[in-house]
């Protein structure tokens, strides 16, 4: 890949067969994908990444794993911050990144509960709509009879999947066990 930054042209050479892209969010634990990388790197490896908030959960798992990965030999470089963790300067600026971006993911957390609470106070109600009882009635009828199959009757009656097992699942509890 060539880019061009402040008048100099970088280039990195990357192996297409060593991509390794998430498909979940950094704030998850388990991650394959980063399992699969700190498998296969190797001393003098280097690691790039699009920016340090989507490798790390908070700055204390970042931090972690950029120690991990220095102790394992491998240079991490973060392409939006512009940081190579091998140098001083790096290390400063990953610290400082990181507790910028656990800080600002917190304000929106906290932000978005307060948005949601304001909303309950004025009456609002988040979630989806609860389905029309026509269509969840018409919906029953169709997989008592076994003509169709989940994804038709679905598509047929405009509700989900996990709305019509839901409505099975209750109309078995509602019937009495003999």
């Amino acid at each position: 890949m060539l880019r061009q930054a402040n008048g100099l042209i970088l280039s990195a050479w990357v192996d297409n067969r060593r991509v390794f892209m998430e498909k979940m969010t950094g704030t998850k634990a388990d991650r394959p994908q980063l399992e699969r990388l700190k498998e296969e790197v190797r001393e003098g490896d280097t690691v790039y990444i699009e920016s340090l908030s989507r490798l790390g959960r908070s700055t204390k798992d970042l931090l972690t794993l950029i120690d991990w990965f220095q102790n394992k030999g491998v240079t991490v470089i973060s392409d939006k911050e512009n940081i190579d963790t091998s140098t001083p300067t790096g290390k400063l600026l990953t610290t400082l990144m990181c507790a910028l971006a656990e800080f600002e993911r917190d304000l929106t957390v906290e932000r978005t509960r307060e948005g949601l609470k304001s909303a309950r106070a004025r009456g609002r109600k988040g979630g989806r709509p609860t389905a029309n009882k026509k269509d969840i009635a018409i919906a029953l009828s169709l997989y008592d009879s076994k003509d169709y199959s989940i994804s038709e009757i679905c598509k047929r009656c405009g509700i989900s999947q996990g709305t019509l097992y839901k409505s099975v699942n209750a109309r078995k509890a509602e019937v009495p066990q003999t």
